[in-house]
C-alpha cells in the first residue's frame, strides 16, 4: 500500500460574496477531489490546538501525526535544519523576512507593503541576505539566506524576547505598534533599522523598483526558537516517507521527523510554481521504494496572504489537475495499492489575508475500499465536509485514522 498526503496550504477559506457566498473550494473546478469525496471519506479536522497560534509550522506537525502542543518550537529552527545548520543549545534560530515597507520619513510610520517583496527570487533575496550579512554580522550573530523572502538570523546568547509580529498578519498597516518593544527588543529593532538603511538604496532595489516590483527593503524578524527533536517518523508509523516541497520550515519538519527531503527544481514556495514537477517527484519516491510521501504545496496560502482571490482558485485547481489527478491516474495504471488524502493545514482567508484556526476538510480515497454512501457527498469543500459529521478534534491523530481506515 502507497500512501500520499496532499497539503494545499491555507485552501480553506469563508464565504465570498464575489463568488455567490461561495468558498474558493466549492467554486473551483476539482473534479478528481470531488471524485475523491463522491467515492471515499470526508470530514473536518482540527489541526491548531486551541491556545496556539494558527502558524505552518504547529499544523502540519500535527497532520504528520506529532502533537504539537508538545513538539513545536517555533518554526525557525526547523527551517535552521533543513538549511543544514544544527542548532547548539545556547543558539536561537530566528524568522528574518525581506519585507516590503514603504519609503516615507519617519521609520515607526511606514506601512508595511508586503510580507514577501513580491514574492522575490531567491538568487536576489540570497544577494541581500549576503550583503546584510557583511555589514550586520558580528561574533554569535549571522544571517543565512534561505528561500525566495524566508532567510534566518542565527543567534547565540540571545535576548529572550517573544514580542514579534508576524509580518503578514500587518500588511498594509504602519509598522510602529509591531515593531519590537523594550530593552529585550531593542537588539532586533536596532537590526531593522540597520537593514532598511542597507537595503532600500541596494542596486537590486533600484533595478526593481524601475521594474515596477516592490523593494525587498527591511527584514523582518520573527518566530524564534531552540533546537528540535521528533521521534522518528518510520518508528512512529511503520512506513518510510519523503516530504516533497519547496519551503525550509516542511523540509525542516521532515528531515527532523528522519524523512527524505528531495530537491524539485520548478518548485518555488510561491504563487507560481510548478505542481507536475512535485507529483513527479512524489511518484518518484514511491518508486524508490517510499510508503509514504506528504506533498506541501504552498501556492493557496501565498495567494491568501495577498488577497488574490482569482491566483487563489488557479492554485487550487492546478493542485487539483497536477497533483491529485496525475497522482490518481498514475497510480491506476500500474495497478498499485494506493490511499490520498487532501486537506489544507489552516484557512488563510481572502478577507483576512492571514490564517485562521478553524477546523478544515480532508478528503481521503482508497483503490482498496468501498465507502459508505450513507450521506450525500457532491463535492469536496468545508460545506460537504462538514454535512458529514465527521470530525476529528485533534489533528495529530488523523494521520492514523487515514492508514488504518
Amino acid at each position: 500500500m502507497k500512501y500520499i498526503v496532499i497539503i494545499g496550504d491555507g485552501m480553506a477559506d469563508y464565504p465570498i460574496s464575489e463568488l455567490g457566498m461561495l468558498t474558493p473550494l466549492e467554486y473551483a473546478n476539482t473534479p478528481n477531489m470531488d471524485f475523491m469525496a463522491e467515492n471515499g471519506v470526508i470530514g473536518l479536522v482540527k489541526t491548531v490546538p486551541d491556545g496556539m497560534v494558527p502558524e505552518s509550522d504547529t499544523a502540519n506537525l500535527a497532520l504528520m501525526g506529532y502533537d504539537p502542543a508538545i513538539y513545536s518550537k517555533g518554526r525557525s529552527p526547523l527551517e535552521a535544519l533543513s538549511m543544514g545548520i544544527e542548532l547548539t543549545p545556547d543558539q536561537t534560530a530566528v524568522r528574518a523576512n525581506l519585507v516590503s515597507v514603504s519609503e516615507d520619513a519617519g521609520f515607526e510610520e511606514k506601512i508595511l507593503l508586503d510580507h514577501s517583496s513580491d514574492e522575490i527570487p531567491t538568487e536576489l533575496s540570497s544577494k541581500l541576505i549576503a550583503y546584510c550579512d557583511s555589514k550586520l554580522s558580528s561574533p554569535g550573530v549571522k544571517l543565512y539566506p534561505g528561500v525566495s523572502y524566508r532567510n534566518l538570523l542565527l543567534l547565540s546568547g540571545a535576548p529572550e524576547y517573544s514580542g514579534f509580529a508576524r509580518p503578514h498578519d500587518i500588511v498594509g498597516k504602519k509598522i510602529g505598534p509591531y515593531l519590537p518593544k523594550g530593552r529585550q527588543g531593542e537588539f532586533y529593532l536596532n537590526l531593522m533599522k540597520a537593514s532598511y538603511e542597507l537595503l532600500n538604496n541596494h542596486p537590486i532595489n533600484i533595478e526593481r523598483a524601475k521594474k515596477g516590483l516592490k523593494k525587498a527593503n527591511m527584514l523582518w524578524f520573527w518566530s524564534p526558537g531552540k533546537k528540535p527533536a521528533l521521534p522518528l517518523f518510520a518508528e512512529m508509523t511503520g512506513l518510510f516517507g519523503s516530504v516533497v516541497c519547496a519551503v525550509d520550515l516542511i523540509k525542516g519538519i521532515g528531515k527532523c521527523a528522519g524523512m527524505d527531503t528531495p530537491f524539485v527544481e520548478g518548485a518555488t514556495g510561491g504563487c507560481v510554481t510548478d505542481y507536475r514537477a512535485k507529483a513527479k517527484a512524489a511518484l518518484g519516491e514511491l518508486d524508490s521504494g517510499k510508503d509514504f510521501v506528504y506533498i506541501h504545496i504552498e501556492a493557496p496560502d501565498e495567494c491568501g496572504h495577498k488577497g488574490d482571490l482569482k491566483a487563489k482558485i488557479a492554485a487550487i485547481e492546478n493542485i487539483d489537475k497536477h497533483v491529485a489527478g496525475f497522482l490518481m491516474d498514475s497510480l491506476k495504471a500500474r495497478s498499485d495499492d494506493f490511499k490520498i488524502m487532501v486537506l489544507p493545514d489552516h484557512p488563510t482567508p481572502i478577507s483576512t489575508r492571514t490564517h485562521a484556526a478553524e477546523p478544515v476538510p480532508f478528503v481521503i480515497f482508497s483503490s482498496v475500499k468501498t465507502p459508505l454512501k450513507s450521506l450525500p457527498r457532491p463535492n469536496y469543500s468545508e460545506k460537504s465536509a462538514k454535512a458529514t459529521g465527521l470530525y476529528i478534534e485533534k489533528g495529530h491523530k488523523l494521520l492514523d485514522f487515514f492508514i488504518k481506515l
